[in-house]
C-alpha cells in the first residue's frame, strides 16, 4: 500500500532546515519542496506526461508562497489532463517574452539610431537618443513594437505638447516615424503607424530667426562684435559669421583640418553639413587675415574655436548667442543664424547678385535646368568674387561708407 503524503503546512515550509543533501518535502499531487544543502528552498512539480516522468520548476520560497505552488501545480495538472504537456507550454511562453523584449519599441529604435549614427553630426544624434528616452522610452520601450497603437504613440506626443514643446512633438512623431518603418524594413513590424497621426498635433506656426537686415543697424553690428570685450574665439566667431554666412553648428565645429589658407578655401565635409553634401566656403581677404590670427592663439586645438573649458571640444552653440545678448541685442533681434538672412538679403537686394550664386553658397539644394544638383565647385570664380564683394561692402558699413538703403516691395 503506497505511503499516505500528508501536506505541508505554512510552518513546516518556513521551519525547514538544510541537510547534507538535498531534501524533498512532499505535499501531493507531484508538488514537493526541495530544500538544497546551501539553504535554498525550491518549488518543483514532478509529473508524466505520454509514458515520461518530466519536472517543472515553480520558483523559490519565500518569494512564491505555499499557496502559490499548489494554484500553479493545479494548473498543470490540468494541462496534463488535457493532454498538453505544460513544460512545452512554459517554453513557448519564454520564447514569446524572448521574441518580445528583442523586438521591443527601444531595440529597435537604438538599433536604428547606432546604423543611421555615420549619417549624422555627433549633435543631431544625441539630440535624437535624448528625445527618444526622455519622452518616448519611458512608456512604449518596452513594447513590442508590432503591438503599438497610434492612439499610445499619441499619448507620448501629448506629453511633450503640454510641456509647450509643440516643434519638438513633431519632430518626436518625425522620428518614431522613422523607426517604424525601420522595423517593418527589417521585418518586426507590419506598417508605420506614426502615418496615422498626421494632422493629429497642431501645426507650428513658421518662425524666423531673428536677423538685422537694415545697412545702418548692420554697421552698429559689426562695430559692436570688433568692440567686443569678451573671449577672443568668440569675438573671432562672431566676426567671421557674417563673412562666412554659414550654418551656426558648421561654423563653431571648424577644424583646422579644413581650411587651405593659402588656397583661399573652406571644405566643409559632408558628414557636418545638413543636406549631407560637401560645402565650399571662399575666404575673402578679411576672413583670412582673422583666422591666421585666430591660429596664433588654437592651432593646439583640432578646432578652429575651441571651448573655453577645453581645447578637446568646440564653442557650445549659445556661444554666440550669449555673446549678442551680451552686447545688447536680444533675441528677437539679432541670433547667430541670423547672419544668414542678412546676407541673403544684403546681396540680393543691395549688391544685386544672382540668387543662384547666393543660394549655392547658403548650401541650399539648389539645381542646375536639368534637375541635378550642383556641386560643391560650381559658379566657384563667381563665388569668390562674390565673396569678396560681400567682405569689402561690410568693411565699408563699418567705416562709414554711405548706405544705400532696401528697396523693399510694397
Amino acid at each position: 500500500m503506497p505511503k499516505r503524503i500528508v501536506p505541508l503546512t505554512d510552518m513546516k515550509v518556513k521551519n525547514a532546515k538544510p541537510g547534507a543533501n538535498d531534501q524533498k518535502l512532499f505535499d501531493g499531487g507531484g508538488l514537493y519542496l526541495q530544500v538544497t544543502p546551501s539553504g535554498g528552498k525550491l518549488w518543483q512539480f514532478k509529473y508524466r506526461f505520454e509514458g515520461k516522468e518530466k519536472k517543472l520548476a515553480f520558483g523559490s520560497y519565500p518569494e512564491v508562497s505555499l499557496a502559490d505552488a499548489r494554484e500553479k501545480r493545479d494548473a498543470a495538472r490540468k494541462l496534463v489532463a488535457s493532454s498538453v504537456d505544460p513544460g512545452e507550454v512554459r517554453k513557448a511562453q519564454k520564447a514569446v517574452r524572448a521574441s518580445a523584449n528583442e523586438n521591443s519599441f527601444e531595440v529597435v529604435a537604438r538599433e536604428w539610431h547606432s546604423r543611421f549614427l555615420s549619417t549624422w553630426t555627433p549633435g543631431h544624434a544625441a539630440t535624437i537618443m535624448t528625445r527618444l528616452e526622455r519622452d518616448v522610452f519611458p512608456w512604449l520601450g518596452a513594447r513590442p513594437v508590432d503591438s503599438i497603437r497610434p492612439v499610445e504613440l499619441l499619448e507620448s506626443l501629448r506629453r511633450v505638447e503640454s510641456r509647450g514643446a509643440l516643434e519638438t512633438a513633431h519632430r518626436i512623431r518625425t522620428v518614431c516615424g522613422q523607426v517604424f518603418r525601420y522595423a517593418v524594413a527589417t521585418g518586426r513590424a507590419e506598417r508605420d503607424i506614426s502615418a496615422d497621426l498626421r494632422g493629429a498635433l497642431p501645426p507650428v506656426a513658421e518662425k524666423h530667426h531673428a536677423a538685422i537686415t537694415e545697412p545702418v543697424k548692420i554697421a552698429g553690428l559689426l562695430r559692436s562684435i570688433d568692440g567686443y570685450q569678451g573671449s577672443f574665439v568668440v569675438k573671432c566667431a562672431m566676426q567671421l559669421a557674417p563673412l562666412f554666412f554659414v550654418r551656426p553648428g558648421e561654423l563653431r565645429a571648424a577644424e583646422w583640418s579644413e581650411f587651405d589658407l593659402e588656397g583661399g578655401e573652406w571644405n566643409i565635409p559632408a558628414e557636418r553639413m545638413k543636406m549631407k553634401q560637401a560645402h565650399l566656403v571662399p575666404l575673402s581677404r578679411q576672413s583670412l587675415d582673422i583666422l591666421r590670427e585666430l591660429q596664433k592663439l588654437t592651432s593646439g586645438s583640432r578646432y578652429v574655436f575651441p571651448s573655453g573649458r577645453s581645447y578637446h571640444r568646440c564653442l557650445s552653440n549659445n556661444a554666440v548667442n550669449a555673446a549678442l545678448r551680451r552686447m545688447g541685442y536680444d533675441k528677437d533681434e539679432m541670433t547667430g543664424h541670423g547672419f544668414r538672412a542678412m546676407a541673403r538679403t544684403i546681396l540680393d537686394e543691395v549688391l544685386q547678385v544672382r540668387p543662384d550664386y547666393i543660394e549655392h553658397q547658403l548650401a541650399h539644394a539648389v539645381k542646375d535646368p536639368n534637375g541635378r544638383a550642383y556641386n560643391r565647385t560650381a559658379h566657384l570664380a563667381e563665388r569668390r568674387r562674390m565673396m569678396q564683394t560681400w567682405a569689402d561692402y561690410l568693411d565699408g558699413l563699418k567705416a562709414g561708407a554711405k548706405v544705400i538703403p532696401l528697396k523693399r516691395a510694397e
